[in-house]
């Protein structure tokens, strides 16, 4: 899938690019000129990349990219992290050889990457320094799954004596999920497939299969019943979270919205939430499985993988 690279005497490298809005077949492997800092900005020779939902679904289709400000050719890709290769004008918080890691929206899938130091994921990106011990394809996959689960665990702010369940626990936001609230002490029941008991079970959850009969088995498992619920999918989890008597204002989703429930979104998490949950995974607070890695040759095949939403953990490409 590797294109021919372009005949030019700007320098050249490499990044993942749509030149259609679709499915994992419009990903394409470019050479494109090697963006430079200017000033206030630094340049990250990208390491490695994680996958997210939000990037496959942002780029589905014309409308849907739109509506997140994306037109064509668009990069693809939002988490990653590197090493600061090249600095702007008036850049004192970094330095060449340092150790990033963060988020760009939609094109972070690159060689290298120009990073605003007071930009945001969607404007100029953004970059966090690597703690020491978290290696570099852990903390590519920490920003838009870190902040989600960190802005769904703010919402229900869950405490000892709760019971908490969240729906799609085994996903990529399930597993900071799941963790972050057994660190605030909370009993997690998470919904998966009979598949991922067991890696359930390794986050610190009890493990329910979802489907049919669900209300009836947290019945169940928990007799003296839920007391707030986490729906990283869909709405099922949070309308059984309603019909077993768990309030509103203890329910948030981040997939879809219910009348009455607010939904959590990472964007409105600070940097330094995602640099705590940076230092609990270098600190061995939080785990946070890779289920797959793939070179950024194969990104079609990668996507694909991460797509089908039965992935236990998160897919981390290698630049």
């Amino acid at each position: 899938m590797q294109e021919p690279s372009i005949s030019t005497s700007t320098p050249t490298s490499r990044a993942v690019q749509l030149e259609a809005f679709g499915d994992h077949e419009a990903l394409h492997l470019r050479e494109v000129p090697t963006p430079q800092a200017g000033p206030q900005q630094i340049r990250v020779r990208v390491t490695a990349a994680g996958l997210n939902p939000m990037d496959w679904f942002m780029t589905s289709d014309a409308d849907t990219a739109a509506r997140f400000g994306l037109s064509l050719p668009s990069g693809f890709g939002t988490d990653y992290a590197g090493v600061v290769d090249q600095i702007g004008d008036g850049v004192s918080e970094f330095a060449v050889g340092d150790r990033v890691f963060g988020g760009a929206m939609s094109r972070a899938i690159a060689d290298h990457l120009v990073i605003d130091i007071a930009g945001t994921i969607p404007a100029g990106g953004e970059a966090h320094h690597t703690p020491d011990g978290l290696e570099d394809r852990t903390a590519a996959i920490l920003t838009i799954a870190g902040r989600t689960a960190a802005a769904a665990i703010a919402v229900v702010n869950p405490k000892p004596n709760d019971t908490l369940l969240i729906g799609g626990a085994g996903g990529g936001v399930g597993v900071f999920a799941v963790q972050l609230a057994r660190l605030a002490g909370a009993r997690v029941i998470g919904t998966g497939s009979a598949t991922s008991a067991d890696a359930l079970r390794a986050l610190g959850a009890e493990p329910v299969t979802y489907g049919e009969g669900l209300a009836d088995r947290l019945r169940t498992l928990a007799p003296h019943g839920i007391t707030a619920a986490i729906d990283l999918y869909g709405t099922d989890t949070a309308q059984i979270a309603r019909d077993l008597g768990v309030p509103d204002e203890r329910i948030t989703t981040i997939a879809a919205r219910v009348e009455g429930i607010t939904p959590a979104n990472g964007a409105n998490t600070s940097r330094e939430t995602i640099q705590e949950i940076a230092r609990l995974v270098a600190s061995n607070q939080l785990r946070i499985p890779i289920a797959a890695s793939f070179p950024v040759e194969q990104i079609r095949t990668a996507v694909e993988q991460q797509s089908n939403r039965h992935v236990h953990g998160k897919i981390v490409i290698d630049l």
